[in-house]
């Protein structure tokens, strides 16, 4: 009988302790951060925000769980809530985490319309880690935004250098350099962001753009071909600008359309550009990741793939029906995009 109470004492002080222990790992500041992580990636902010709170109770001080505060405030559009929290949350010895709390809190002023307030946030960040991913996409953002498209476009640079498969970064180099009459560099630029998502709006966005880019030059009613050429262009854009109207408007007395059309037009603009790239002995970040790129793709058998896969969003059915009889091609294209690398 003895052993009998002794067993079931020992019992009870095991299930104490399990409860206790439970309790405690409720209450703990790892679980409770990893709840309200993933209650905010639900879309759950102000249930996210309790958990943080419970973590700011006992540590005020708590960086990270001021900045998934202020990040979750932010998320229900309470900017001025979360600027108290992001305070805390820079004065963090996390290098990550401070830049991560400044990036933030620029991109607050930033839709407050407090453009140097933004710049100025946003240049501390990059001081204090240089290679943050999203830094540099936020700024070129900023930058676009306020029309300043020669700084959107050299930060876009930056952020394509350290995430070069950000549809992001790509969409805003190609948006900068358009603004700037930077035909060629917009149109490669649009290329490379269908080529990661063919199929998003986006994309369908980004290939209404290379049309109109390739109708820059327009036919008059006698027949004759008008080229649009602006002073105010750099010497390299000029070229590779007449170079396109001449590409565009030779293209178009071939009595091609559709895709074949587009395979022609980007297959000879892609030749040119990379061969003017060629000759140059120093080169641009555009020569390397965009010119070079396409010139060694425009020698390869994939051009017709490639062009159906660009205009995949005005004619589906007749891409799937190409597709289907030219399999070896389309994977071939697929193989050659996934596999040949790019360098700035």
């Amino acid at each position: 009988m003895r052993n009998y109470y002794r067993s079931f004492l020992i019992l009870l002080l095991l299930l104490g302790a399990i409860n206790l222990f439970a309790q405690d790992n409720k209450t703990n500041p790892d679980t409770l951060m990893r709840q309200g992580t993933a209650l905010h990636n639900q879309g759950k902010y102000a249930e996210a925000i309790e958990k943080y709170a419970e973590i700011l109770k006992t540590d005020p001080e708590n960086g990270f769980a001021n900045y998934e505060t202020a990040f979750s405030l932010y998320a229900l559009k309470k900017q001025q809530d979360a600027m108290p929290f992001l305070e805390k949350a820079i004065k963090s010895n996390n290098d990550n985490l401070k830049v991560a709390a400044l990036c933030l809190l620029a991109s607050i002023y930033d839709a407050d319309h407090q453009t140097p307030k933004a710049v100025d946030t946003y240049e501390k960040g990059i001081k204090i880690n240089p290679n943050y991913p999203q830094i540099y996409y936020n700024l070129s953002l900023t930058y676009l935004r306020n029309n300043q498209y020669d700084l959107a476009e050299k930060n876009s640079i930056e952020a394509i250098k350290r995430n070069p498969k950000h549809v992001g970064n790509l969409s805003i180099y190609a948006l900068a350099t358009y603004r700037q009459n930077k035909k060629v560099n917009a149109l490669m630029a649009f290329c490379s962001v269908i080529a990661l998502g063919s199929t998003t709006s986006t994309a369908a966005s980004a290939f209404n753009n290379i049309q109109n880019i390739l109708n820059g030059s327009s036919i008059n009613q006698d027949g004759k071909t008008t080229i649009n050429i602006s002073p105010d262009d750099a010497r390299e854009t000029s070229t590779l600008n007449l170079g396109l109207s001449l590409v565009t408007a030779s293209a178009k007395t071939k009595n091609l359309q559709g895709a074949d059309l587009l395979t022609d037009e980007l297959t000879t603009l892609f030749k040119l550009a990379g061969e003017l790239t060629e000759k140059k002995t120093e080169k641009t970040f555009f020569d390397t990741f965009f010119a070079d790129y396409y010139y060694k793709l425009a020698q390869t058998e994939y051009m017709p793939a490639f062009a159906r896969l660009m205009a995949i969003n005005t004619d589906r059915d007749g891409t799937a029906k190409w597709g289907k009889e030219n399999m070896a091609q389309l994977t071939g294209m697929a193989n050659w995009l996934a596999n040949t690398p790019r360098s700035f």
